[in-house]
């Protein structure tokens, strides 16, 4: 079956090109039939109008897509977005093929999106009106647009729009949470969430770590961290980390890494594999040892991390 979503926004234009959509309720789903289509929209229309000072006019839109095709302009791609981030519906589910080149890069200011072109050349005027150009991406912060109910961020401009933040999520100043990407339960995230990844409940994502985005072993996995994981402060992955596993401190561990899995082997023996062999298997340790540098794999019992509730 075909899957839709709807909904009304309120657009911001510069000529005849859209720079922002602004979905207060965006629906799965058909959209209404008739004058039910548009009644909801009508509580935007008071917001509607030229903004003179950035040059740009806002316009009440309504708007149907099919979440299964590719998106056909930049209408289509920010109700995805929206989606997104309103949670009703999780990463790598919708189709998201091509969406750079369907958005524009914005002058997102503290007063709303313009283009780069008029924040250049109107540099007195902005700033005499007290408008502030925070940053100049294809992306806006999700909190401009959505601020989803039971989560902390700590600096809302790393986290774009199309983020998905499930409840009890903490995004500490230097966590960054991508598009298409985000967690899944409650998480801690205080290092960089890739395009396409998703971070399991109760996982840990310390200080300075990083995960690959998207699929990374040839582009036959996509990249996933499972529940009640560490990654530790200064840690990497490109393969997937399966639940109650721990990937040490300062630790990058891509899909052509060698590791030597401790006591595996034939009548105990370490044996030496790719990483990517251990792509999603649970109760892991990674760890570099010490004295050779090599980088070592240990099976763990029991449960993984556990969050301070006080936090979330």
């Amino acid at each position: 079956m075909t899957r839709l979503a709807h909904g009304h926004a309120l657009a911001t234009f510069a000529g005849d090109q859209l720079l922002d959509a602004w979905f207060p309720a965006p629906a799965l789903g058909a959209a209404p039939e008739g004058d039910a289509r548009w009644l909801a929209a009508r509580s935007l229309d008071e917001h509607a109008g030229p903004v003179a000072a950035l040059g740009v006019e806002r316009r009440v839109v309504t708007t149907e897509i099919d979440l299964d095709a590719t998106p056909v302009d930049a209408l289509d791609v920010h109700l995805r977005l929206h989606l997104l981030s309103h949670r009703l519906v999780q990463p790598n589910t919708i189709v998201l093929d091509g969406v750079f080149g369907l958005l524009p890069v914005v002058a997102w200011t503290t007063h709303g999106p313009t283009t780069p072109e008029h924040a250049r050349a109107n540099v007195p005027a902005l700033r005499a009106a007290g408008v502030q150009v925070q940053l100049v991406d294809r992306f806006p912060r999700m909190t401009d647009y959505v601020l989803p109910e039971g989560v902390r961020i700590g600096d809302a401009s790393r986290v774009r729009l199309g983020a998905h933040l499930a409840p009890g999520t903490v995004v500490m100043h230097e966590g960054f949470v991508n598009y298409n990407a985000g967690t899944l339960g409650t998480s801690m995230v205080e290092g960089r969430i890739s395009q396409g990844v998703v971070v399991g409940d109760g996982s840990d994502v310390g200080g300075g770590a990083s995960i690959m985005g998207t699929l990374s072993g040839g582009g036959t996995e996509r990249v996933t961290i499972g529940e009640r994981v560490l990654l530790g402060a200064n840690a990497g992955v490109g393969i997937s980390i399966g639940d109650d596993s721990i990937v040490e401190a300062g630790l990058y561990v891509t899909a052509g890494t060698k590791v030597t899995v401790l006591g595996t082997g034939p009548d105990g023996a370490d044996e030496q594999v790719k990483a990517a062999k251990l792509s999603g298997v649970p109760g892991l340790l990674f760890r570099r040892n010490s004295v050779t540098g090599a980088v070592e794999v240990l099976p763990r019992t029991g449960a993984g991390v556990a969050l301070n509730a006080a936090l979330h």
